[in-house]
């Protein structure tokens, strides 16, 4: 799945500086992480994150700033009773210190909607939290009709993450979404954030799915017309059987043999043989079928 390979590339880039760090740990913890009151000014942080990879890459960015934390892993209840997987940050001075760093918690411990403009001053920086909102909490599908998102808790999120990086907003009510649509508006946030692979592939798929969706259309095309060829042919040796075709005009009666002789040539085919215009054997064949409804009225 396009999903799951973005992750991958995403979670083996390894970032070059702290605060490339701490800004992809701000990405990671605010779509991916919550916040538990433990009374006396403390709080327990943890991440709840679909894949192993995801969550090994918050481990070691945690263990880059000396702060401790544990992977535990349960059974999602609902839809398809996947694994998901925890990542629990206990609440020391060192862990409060970093998540505070990364415009996770604020100088009291509470939560903030979105980091202040320290932790995403610089390009890098920028790419690096959307990245890390990626790794928590992005989809990606296609090729068909592509579409990005990245699910975030409240709108503020959303609208934070599309600032970032170009993308629209859409408030669910019970949560929010930043989300691009088509290849290229695609394209351009995930090289930002530094999955250009994920992106040819992408683009390879979208390439062989258009040129797939041309070739049903073609023949698709290519059977309607054999249809009303042998439909039409039917109906002019039907209106020839009812005709005396000795004793047409010669230009009608070469036309009434041809057709006779190759039953399921085709119009232009039947005009090539009898060099003539595609449009003159069309209005011969029309003829012919009037006058075999003519005679037919006669008999009746």
């Amino acid at each position: 799945m396009l999903s799951e390979d973005l992750r991958n590339e995403l979670a083996a880039i390894a970032p070059a500086s702290d605060c490339d760090r701490l800004a992809e740990l701000s990405g990671l913890f605010h779509v991916a992480g919550s916040v538990h009151l433990r009374g006396r000014g403390e709080v327990g942080v943890h991440l709840d994150l679909v894949s192993s990879a995801v969550a090994r890459r918050a481990f070691t960015l945690l263990r880059a700033f000396d702060v401790e934390s544990e992977i535990r892993t349960y059974q999602r209840a609902a839809f398809d009773q996947a694994t998901r997987y925890q990542l629990h940050v206990e609440g020391t001075a060192r862990a409060y210190e970093t998540l505070h760093r990364a415009g996770v918690l604020d100088a009291s411990h509470r939560p903030l909607d979105h980091p202040p403009g320290r932790v995403v001053a610089k390009r890098c920086c920028r790419n690096a939290y959307l990245r890390g909102a990626l790794l928590g909490a992005g989809s990606l599908s296609g090729p068909r009709d592509p579409h990005l998102e990245i699910r975030t808790a409240e709108i503020e999120g959303a609208r934070f993450l599309a600032g970032l990086a170009g993308m629209q907003v859409l408030d669910r009510g019970r949560h929010a979404i930043a989300y691009a649509k088509g290849t290229e508006a695609i394209a351009d946030v995930l090289v930002a954030a530094g999955a250009a692979d994920t992106v040819l592939v992408l683009e390879e798929r979208s390439v062989m799915a258009a040129t797939r969706a041309d070739a049903n259309r073609l023949a698709n095309a290519d059977h309607a017309n054999l249809v009303r060829t042998s439909r039409a042919a039917h109906a002019q040796l039907e209106a020839l059987r009812n005709l005396d075709v000795e004793a047409l005009p010669d230009d009608l009666r070469e036309l009434a043999e041809l057709r006779l002789r190759h039953p399921t040539a085709s119009i232009a085919d039947l005009a090539r043989r009898s060099n003539l215009s595609k449009a003159a054997a069309y209005r011969r064949l029309r003829r012919l079928q009037e006058l075999a409804g003519s005679a037919a009225g006669r008999e009746s």
